[in-house]
């Protein structure tokens, strides 16, 4: 008579081990001093952006409200008896914020024997207090002390900033307090040129990039060969990259001079045009430069990337294409191209984010002017040409959101290969 064994399966442990928790613990302990210099480097620096925005301030309003006081001697001290001033100037340096309760402390110098004082002080043996009330905005007044010189200060003297005066006071800063306001952007929305600005920016991001992949692939393509000075030539391509953009930027403006550049002038004398044109001052021949400026200078980054991915690729493809009667176009569409894809997609998404943040290629060329005003040129201009903070923040935080948005659809629609 047999009997049945049921036989039972061992369960999982629920929860989790002390092991693991000690584990995890450890982790996150490695992984600290990453998360804070990514939060010191990106975050704070971006959170502060957006608080900026919904501030209605300017350049004078990021210095902090407060009283200021400069205290001299009036008079000089030669003999015993002389009579002399302590002047103190206080100042409110804000033109637009009050400062309430208003105190000033200082020590006396040795040696001086006062003779009165402001109505609004108290003196106690050399400590000197002031109650100098609310102070409307650009507050001026100067308090004057006169004393009189003893031995012992002629012995000793000392001079008011041995004891530097401190200053107190109550004051509100609209960087710090709970106002918000959307009127920065507002003013970037309504204005007449942010639609021309935010054109102006796709087109000079949308061609800087394309034209960059295009020519650097193109470059790859001559240079995918073995031939006598093949380094010397590679590392040549390298040059508009790694000179410095104030050189190369200078060169292009001297270079196309509409008066004595030597572009002109050659095109003249070879009798394509009769008058000088001036490339980087007309509309829309300077946005189409700045272009071609962009194209040229950054073009070696996708050049060197499209090269080592090509040297990669199997050469035995490219023998059994030739083989079945393939054309050079059709191994270059049929096999190269879908070899390129990932490094093509890399660069695309990393040049757009570079080229939609450019700056000093364009301010360097034009300054922002004949019609190739950025984005990244009007955050310039509202926060140090116009001194208006918040309005720039509120374009950075425009050019954030647009880079966003790109960047979903990027990787929403693009092709998944190469780990993508």
């Amino acid at each position: 008579m047999s009997e049945s064994i049921n036989t039972v399966k061992p369960e999982p442990p629920k929860g989790v081990g002390p092991l693991q928790k000690r584990e995890t613990r450890l982790a996150w302990g490695l992984l600290s001093p990453t998360l804070i210099s990514v939060a010191l480097v990106v975050l704070l620096p971006l959170l502060a952006i957006f608080w900026i925005s919904v501030k209605p301030i300017g350049l004078s309003d990021l210095r902090p409200v407060e009283p200021n006081v400069y205290e001299r001697f009036r008079g000089k001290a030669k003999e015993v008896g002389d009579e002399i001033k302590i002047e103190y100037r206080l100042t409110n340096r804000s033109k637009e914020k009050p400062i309430g309760q208003v105190t000033l402390t200082d020590v006396l110098p040795a040696g001086l024997a006062v003779q009165s004082v402001p109505e609004q002080c108290t003196l106690n043996g050399r400590d000197l207090f002031c109650e100098l009330g609310d102070w409307e905005p650009g507050y001026k007044e100067r308090l004057r002390i006169p004393v009189v010189v003893t031995e012992i200060y002629l012995a000793n003297p000392e001079g008011m900033r041995d004891y530097p005066a401190e200053m107190t006071g109550i004051s509100s800063s609209d960087l710090f307090n709970a106002n918000f306001t959307f009127d920065n952007f507002t003013k970037v929305f309504d204005s007449d040129e942010f639609v021309e600005v935010l054109w102006v920016t796709i087109f000079y991001t949308v061609f800087g990039t394309i034209g960059a992949l295009v020519v650097g692939m193109m470059a790859a393509l001559l240079l995918n060969k073995s031939f006598a000075g093949q380094g010397f030539i590679r590392g040549l391509m390298l040059f508009p990259y790694v000179a410095p953009v104030i050189a190369v930027a200078f060169t292009w403006v001297t270079l196309f001079d509409p008066f004595s550049g030597s572009a002109n002038a050659l095109l003249i004398q070879m009798g394509a045009i009769t008058e000088p044109i001036n490339f980087f001052g007309e509309k829309p021949l300077a946005l189409i430069s700045v272009t071609v400026f962009e194209i040229w200078r950054y073009f070696p980054l996708s050049f060197l990337f499209i090269l080592a991915r090509m040297q990669s690729i199997d050469a035995d493809m490219y023998e059994a294409a030739r083989m079945d009667g393939a054309s050079p176009f059709q191994q270059f569409w049929y096999l190269s191209i879908p070899q390129l894809l990932g490094i093509l997609s890399v660069l695309f998404l990393l040049r757009f984010i570079w080229t939609f943040n450019k700056f000093d290629d364009i301010f360097l060329l034009t300054g922002g002017n004949a019609g190739t005003r950025t984005l990244t040129v009007n955050v310039y201009e509202q926060a140090f040409a116009l001194s208006n903070i918040g309005a720039g923040a509120a374009v950075a935080v425009v050019i954030f959101l647009c880079l966003i948005i790109f960047s979903f659809f990027f990787f929403r629609y693009v092709s998944r290969e190469e780990g993508l």
